[in-house]
């Protein structure tokens, strides 16, 4: 669907071509998505799905005998991005600043936490889009406990927030349609959190290519990213990202990024205005065709 507003003055210098196609805004909203400065070019996609995995140096998936998966059928088809970094240790840090552009100030795994400032969930809802996390073992939709099983919390960032709705903190029990942004979170053992890489491998084959499938068909976006690296080998906190769908041309991108760049990237290929530090991020840039 065309916006019109995408042909106006303000947005052309600034922003051509790089929104989604996914709802059409408000005017309201579309005027605040201008960043005052737009340091790239995103691509048009019609959804993006974000699945984050955990505690994987970059050396200990690229090129691992442990993730035949990965490497064999994903890097090929996929923007590699080899100087990919987290946001700090330990994970609950990383999580909200992918999905809110902030830490907001935590820096552990402490629960339960409660914050209402912006993020990207509650910006595409209120933009006339639609957003849904997927935590995989969570006990019910909409639960708010901190544990369960194999289900954390501080693997699920948008429970926190007062402004995204309990409708959209849901299980996941296996491949759904894309909203214009899902993110899937596997369990603590499919994640690669508790269980061995091998374990995560064989999960992302037998979870993704319904995913793949639907974007070639529907002109979609996957990223496939570790929430840190752990071990941190180098004390560089670098890990794998990649991104995979048929507006990606293949290859190894050495950009230097962060969860901020990626956030940057989706809030610009979606139309929404960029949240917190994602603001001063680059967009992904040389992989789009």
């Amino acid at each position: 669907m065309k916006r019109s507003w995408l042909l106006s003055a303000l947005v052309a210098p600034l922003c051509a071509g790089c929104l989604g196609s996914s709802a059409t805004l408000p005017s309201s909203v579309a005027a605040a998505s201008v960043p005052a400065v737009n340091r790239g070019k995103a691509p048009q996609a019609s959804s993006v799905v974000v699945v984050i995995m955990e505690n994987r140096d970059y050396d200990l998936i690229i090129g691992s005998k442990d993730a035949p998966y990965i490497n064999e059928q994903l890097v090929p088809q996929a923007a590699l991005m080899t100087n990919s970094h987290a946001i700090g240790h330990p994970s609950q840090p990383n999580y909200l600043a992918f999905f809110s552009g902030s830490t907001q100030g935590i820096d552990d795994d402490s629960c339960p936490h409660t914050f209402s400032t912006a993020n990207v969930g509650e910006e595409l809802l209120a933009a006339g889009a639609t957003f849904d996390g997927y935590s995989e073992s969570m006990p019910s939709n909409g639960f708010t406990g901190c544990y369960s099983g194999e289900y954390a919390r501080k693997h699920n960032p948008w429970v926190n927030f007062t402004n995204v709705p309990a409708s959209s903190n849901l299980i996941y029990q296996g491949y759904v349609t894309p909203s214009t942004l899902t993110i899937v979170v596997p369990n603590l053992c499919h994640d690669m959190h508790d269980c061995s890489t091998q374990t995560g491998d064989r999960w992302l084959k037998a979870n993704l290519p319904p995913f793949l499938t639907y974007d070639k068909q529907h002109d979609g976006l996957l990223v496939l990213t570790w929430d840190e690296a752990a071990p941190d080998k180098n004390g560089r906190n670098q890990i794998a990202t990649l991104l995979l769908g048929p507006m990606i041309k293949p290859g190894k991108y050495a950009q230097k990024i962060t969860h901020y760049s990626v956030l940057r990237t989706i809030e610009d290929i979606s139309g929404v205005a960029c949240t917190g530090n994602a603001c001063s991020a680059y967009d992904l840039k040389g992989m789009w065709r």
